[in-house]
């Protein structure tokens, strides 16, 4: 996870209650963020799918999770050192059935939150992204409303709202303070790993949001447990791994609310029955994420607020 991701709107719209949406697709089962992924995860029912991005050097904005190659793929080194024409277009993933890496040209032609990666210049990826976006018809109003641009980095909200004005914007992280400090005017809402929601902290801020009237989902939340967890709360919407498993927990709650409500004594202990739910590594975890931030983003360096124009969302 790094600085940006897309969500878009895969399986349809929902009227009430909590979403499903597909975390780099359906990829409990499949190679994550191919189209055969998406596919199998619109077909599952997922209303959203949550995916990837980083740009080439000859502009191909694609979709993929990691910085490098080499973990899910044949390939090997960094996409933002490589074109894809020649090279990246020929790599496949390793884990069976072998898919190609798909192009962000690919998944709008499909239609999803996009996780824009902060080792990407942001004023490459997203002016490639709106001229693929802007090639439609009516794209204001038939396809950038199924959009959610997910930011990790406070770099590229300028550039978010520059190029991409009408796609929404959502802070995906796990730090309150600097989802607060840095996204909290910017964006319509927020995406967060699930054990930080947990917390006291958590529980606070999506109180907050709820009040400001701003979305917020979980990630990435795999255990029937944590799906009602997530229910209880009344989220935006749940990303998955495994898309069938929510569709149906979601449809047994939705015919029985008591399922929704765990015994006292299993209520009790699930807050404390993980140790990702531990303030101690989340504190670790935190520092981790936040000098991950200011080292490896495409411009290092300290976090700074980003200046939009009202119109943008920016402040008055």
């Amino acid at each position: 996870m790094d600085s940006g991701e897309v969500v878009t709107n895969g399986g349809g719209a929902r009227k009430g209650g909590i979403q499903c949406w597909g975390h780099r697709g359906a990829s409990a089962h499949l190679p994550e963020n191919t189209l055969a992924s998406y596919r199998a995860a619109i077909l599952e029912g997922a209303e959203g799918i949550e995916s990837d991005v980083h740009a080439t050097t000859d502009g191909i904005v694609v979709m993929f999770h990691d910085p490098t190659l080499d973990r899910t793929t044949d390939g090997k080194g960094a996409i933002k050192e490589q074109a894809w024409v020649g090279n990246i277009e020929h790599v496949r993933t390793k884990k069976e059935p072998v898919q190609p890496i798909p192009t962000f040209q690919e998944l709008i032609e499909l239609i999803m939150e996009i996780d824009c990666k902060i080792q990407n210049d942001p004023e490459t990826l997203f002016p490639q992204m709106a001229k693929i976006i802007s090639s439609y018809p009516d794209y204001t109003t038939t396809l950038t409303p199924r959009l959610i641009l997910g930011l990790w980095h406070p770099l590229f909200l300028a550039p978010a709202a520059q190029h991409l004005p009408t796609c929404r914007r959502y802070h995906i992280g796990i730090s309150f303070p600097l989802a607060r400090k840095f996204f909290w005017d910017t964006c319509d809402g927020f995406s967060i790993a699930f054990p930080m929601l947990m917390s006291a902290d958590g529980q606070k801020f999506m109180e907050d949001c709820k009040r400001e009237g701003k979305e917020v989902c979980a990630w990435t939340v795999n255990s029937r447990e944590e799906m009602v967890w997530c229910a209880r709360w009344g989220i935006k919407a749940i990303i998955t791994d495994r898309v069938a498993v929510c569709v149906n927990a979601r449809k047994e709650w939705e015919q029985d609310s008591t399922k929704l409500e765990p015994p006292l004594l299993k209520k009790l202990i699930f807050p404390w029955s993980s140790w990702k739910y531990y303030s101690v590594p989340q504190m670790m975890l935190l520092r981790w994420v936040e000098d991950n931030l200011q080292r490896n983003a495409y411009a290092p360096g300290p976090l700074k607020e980003a200046v939009l124009p009202p119109a943008a969302g920016g402040k008055d």
